[in-house]
């Protein structure tokens, strides 16, 4: 990945709790993020011993909520690589959640539909959101089952609409 030279080489791996760094840095870009005790993982993006990036989930049975990505960039930096750093930060939770029993994801998307929707998030009402999860801040609700558009109700517990039948 190519950058200028404000960036350094990124190294990308999985946070782990106390979630501190992660945190501070929600903070520090002014964005929201779940209390420390409702993180359950996530995944950063470091320039030697900066964190540069974060994306944090917290969980709900087989489904997680995220928040983020934040990237704080270098000052003379280009947008452009920051938005790179956040597209690999999602595909670093994409590529772990399944081994942790994730089946179905949960983002506000925060201006960053593009992110969202080229990794298979798509816009879904607020009522698909689990009862755990409900109350976040932030306006529109993306999802995500496996990659996959295909978003149905059938088998997650919903009331399925029943026809009436015919005299």
């Amino acid at each position: 990945m190519g950058r200028s030279k404000a960036w350094g080489e990124l190294a990308y791996r999985a946070l782990a709790a106390p979630w501190g760094p992660a945190l501070d840095l929600f903070r520090f870009a002014g964005a929201w993020a779940p209390s420390p005790e409702r993180v359950q993982s996530g995944w950063g993006a470091w320039d030697a011993e900066q964190l540069r990036g974060a994306l944090l989930a917290e969980r709900a049975d087989s489904s997680a909520m995220l928040y983020g990505p934040v990237v704080v960039a270098p000052p003379d930096a280009s947008s452009e690589p920051a938005l790179e750093v956040a597209v690999e930060l999602l595909g670093g939770a994409l590529r772990d959640v399944p081994a942790e029993g994730i089946d179905t994801l949960f983002t506000r998307p925060q201006g960053l539909d593009q992110v969202w929707v080229r990794h298979g998030f798509i816009p879904i009402p607020e009522a698909r959101l689990p009862e755990a999860l409900r109350g976040r801040p932030g306006i529109g609700l993306f999802g995500w089952r496996g990659g996959t558009a295909v978003w149905s109700a059938a088998g997650r517990g919903a009331p399925r609409a029943r026809s009436v039948a015919p005299r």
